[in-house]
């Protein structure tokens, strides 16, 4: 099993910056990929970005260049660097991890098995 909690979130102007955190525990040793998504007024949970074990990334088109996502695995810890944040990225966000492997790294959010609690993000 994996715990994930997440923090960060908050208020922010447009154009400005937030660093969300994901604090990991348990079995993290045999995770393959670490995610971020986001939820809105909508349904669906929307891929954000994710890395591999091997440090490769992945970013959805919404975000590319303005996001940046970062572990720390001494500290167990998820980053997702957030700048030129715009009112569009208001949403609950979430870190997700998976112990399956892809040839890519995977932004679907039906791949993930462990998540977060979340933490809010509003945009001004």
């Amino acid at each position: 099993q994996v715990q994930l909690v997440e923090s960060g979130g908050g208020s922010v102007q447009g154009g400005g910056s937030l660093r969300l955190s994901c604090q990991a525990s348990g079995d993290t040793a045999s995770i393959k990929y670490w995610g971020w998504f986001r939820q809105g007024t909508g349904p669906e949970r929307e891929g954000v970005a994710c890395i591999g074990r091997d440090g490769i990334t992945m970013y959805s088109d919404s975000v590319k260049g303005r996001f940046t996502i970062s572990k720390d695995n001494a500290m167990n810890t998820l980053y997702l660097q957030m700048d030129s944040l715009k009112p569009e990225d208001s949403a609950m966000y979430y870190c997700a991890a998976t112990r399956t492997w892809y040839w890519t790294p995977p932004l679907q959010a039906a791949v993930y098995s462990y998540w977060g609690q979340g933490t809010q993000v509003t945009v001004s």
